[in-house]
């Protein structure tokens, strides 16, 4: 034992991080380094946990360290770089204006904020089975390192000038890399060689990552789906499953002794293994992580990001067909088959159809499949068409009608916007009066008035207007795609057409649900911490996460809700007068929930 524990650690690696101003403030005056930093590191976890189960928190945590960590301005270098591009690709010397710069800076910040996403997604879900000290560790250690150069087999520093994204995410490495330090942390048995070896390259991060990236090896797999499911129960003994993923660059965080042996103490493991070389089903392709014996944790493949690999999905709907919460998983199948013959017909440069266009580009519900970040092929495909053209077929419009970037929006004559829209005046200008569809996030952090987007009927991404006080001027907008933020609407008037929210939503300020009589579905959390009355929630049928209302006092409006897929927290209620619909909460019959709801009502008689 090297130390006492990860916070020890910590403080000998960064040698002044006990002075560091957020760790002062975290602790008292006459706390020891290690008391100082063991504090911060519970005030960390503590933020990090409220924020995963709170969307708007989490959407708040992340644009903080959007603020803190992305680029705010383009160095010259950058700006040249452009030029000279532009130069040899024939343009000659062009000029680049403050636009033009604006335009640059919001594509690189978006690539930045994108791949810091991967890190906090990641590091905040409970497929991240890591000390709350190993994390910090982690991403202290990630924000300092620039891409990966091959020849050398190292990183490169960041700096505040720096425009590329921010290093991937390799799972299996950062498993490896805490496999690691725990042999020196706390009481464990004698370290081994190996391990020694790898320590005297140093223990930061850097080193560390640097070394597991180069020694996960490469695996050509195939499309062989000959293979054999194998079980590892829950409480046996981890090892078996453990050894079985060493050197096969599965990407799977269970190549770690210690997350392998946490996994398998909370739940059945399942692993689908393909023929090796010698013909022996050794090759782990498909692995399925259970909470307990019955509920799926979560579905890995071995493609990009741990998505499942193309041959491997009908494999795995056969074996989700065995779970009871397998809906969910089976849309998600679907989904990567669908993509899949998208990509085929794209290789053999067939035509895409309508429809295909349409589920490509994500347009009226997004593609999920089963990895940690979105299927790599969906922008590998859609970076090889025209997309204008393929705008025009799937809306039957001119091409001059599609805008892909924010200056297209000039000519006054932009339907569909393809990409994030991103405008940070206080009211919308005549440029968008014709905008029906915007394919990417809405981010309007300054807006007011949603006057001027009579016509706006999808949002295909997040919709982010935390400064809007009237939602008059979206009576048209039926669906939004993603996350929902409306952090200062206190009124539901407007969304007369509303009919579907794909995502968490949150309006903390919303005290009426009168305006929202179109809606019929939430898919993710739906939180409305001050909602008083749920009168105008008539044809909501369906809450596809957590639903949080604090605040009701009854459940009245709610005639129509049959099913909450997650936990349900109705704290003020005393009667369940208003769920005669409701048959499901949190995957169980919803006679308890009502009984448990009403039982509240007796107890005050």
């Amino acid at each position: 034992m090297k130390y006492k524990n990860g916070e020890e650690f910590l403080n000998s690696l960064y040698n002044n991080m006990h002075m560091e101003e957020a760790v002062i403030h975290a602790g008292e005056k006459n706390d020891s380094p290690t008391e100082k930093i063991g504090k911060y590191i519970e005030r960390l976890e503590r933020v990090h946990d409220i924020a995963k189960d709170n969307p708007h928190k989490m959407e708040v945590l992340k644009q903080f360290y959007y603020n803190k960590y992305v680029i705010k301005e383009l160095p010259d270098s950058y700006i040249n770089l452009e030029k000279k591009i532009a130069r040899e690709r024939g343009y000659g010397d062009i000029s680049i204006t403050d636009e033009m710069k604006e335009e640059m800076l919001l594509g690189v910040q978006k690539e930045q904020e994108k791949s810091l996403d991967m890190w906090i997604d990641y590091l905040t879900s409970d497929d991240a089975m890591y000390p709350m000290w190993f994390k910090h560790y982690a991403f202290r250690g990630m924000l300092k390192l620039n891409k990966f150069d091959k020849e050398k087999g190292e990183f490169g520093r960041r700096s505040k000038t720096t425009t590329e994204a921010f290093i991937e995410l390799n799972s299996e490495a950062l498993a490896r890399v805490y496999d690691t330090l725990a042999k020196e942390i706390g009481i464990n048995e004698e370290i081994d060689e190996e391990t020694k070896k790898v320590l005297e390259k140093g223990e930061s991060f850097k080193k560390l990552y640097e070394y597991y990236l180069i020694n996960t090896g490469y695996v050509n797999r195939g499309n062989d789906t000959d293979g054999i499911w194998v079980k590892y129960d829950q409480g046996s003994d981890y090892k078996p499953l453990w050894e079985s993923l060493q050197g096969k660059n599965t990407g799977w965080c269970t190549v770690g002794e210690e997350t392998a042996k946490t996994q398998l103490s909370n739940g059945d493991f399942y692993v689908y293994y393909t023929k090796d070389k010698e013909g022996v089903y050794k090759e782990p392709r498909i692995a399925i992580r259970m909470d307990g014996k019955n509920k799926i944790g979560e579905v890995r493949g071995v493609g990009e990001h741990q998505n499942l690999e193309g041959c491997m999905t009908s494999i795995a709907e056969k074996k989700l067909n065995e779970f009871l919460d397998k809906d969910k998983y089976l849309k998600k199948v679907n989904n990567m088959k669908m993509l899949t013959e998208i990509d085929n017909k794209v290789n053999k440069n067939l035509e895409l159809t309508k429809e295909e266009l349409i589920f490509l580009y994500q347009i009226y519900s997004n593609i999920e499949g089963f990895g940690y970040e979105e299927d790599p092929r969906i922008e590998e495909i859609q970076d090889k068409r025209d997309i204008k053209k393929d705008f025009a077929l799937i809306f039957n419009c001119k091409e001059e009608n599609v805008g892909t970037k924010i200056s297209d929006l000039k000519k006054n004559n932009v339907m569909w916007f393809y990409g994030d829209l991103i405008y940070y005046g206080e009211m919308l200008t005549d440029k968008f009066k014709k905008l029906q569809i915007i394919v990417g996030d809405a981010y309007f952090p300054n807006l007011v008035s949603a006057e001027g987007f009579e016509n706006l009927q999808y949002i295909c991404g997040k919709a982010i207007f935390p400064k809007l006080k009237s939602a008059k001027g979206f009576r048209n907008l039926k669906n939004i795609s993603k996350i929902a933020y409306f952090d200062s609407l206190v009124s539901a008037e407007g969304f007369d057409s509303l009919e579907n929210l794909n995502y968490e939503v949150d309006f903390p300020k919303l005290m009426s649900a009168e305006g929202f009589e179109s809606l019929q579905s939430i898919g993710g959390s739906a939180i409305f911490t001050n909602l008083i009355s749920a009168k105008g929630f008539d044809n909501l049928k369906n809450i596809r996460g957590k639903a949080y209302f604090p605040k009701l006092s009854s459940a009245l409006g709610f005639y129509s809700l049959q099913n909450i897929e997650k936990e349900a927290k109705f704290p003020g209620l005393v009667s369940a007068e208003g769920f005669e619909s409701l048959e499901k909460v949190n995957g169980e019959d919803a006679i308890k929930f009502k009984e448990e709801i009403n039982s509240r009502g007796s107890k005050t008689l």
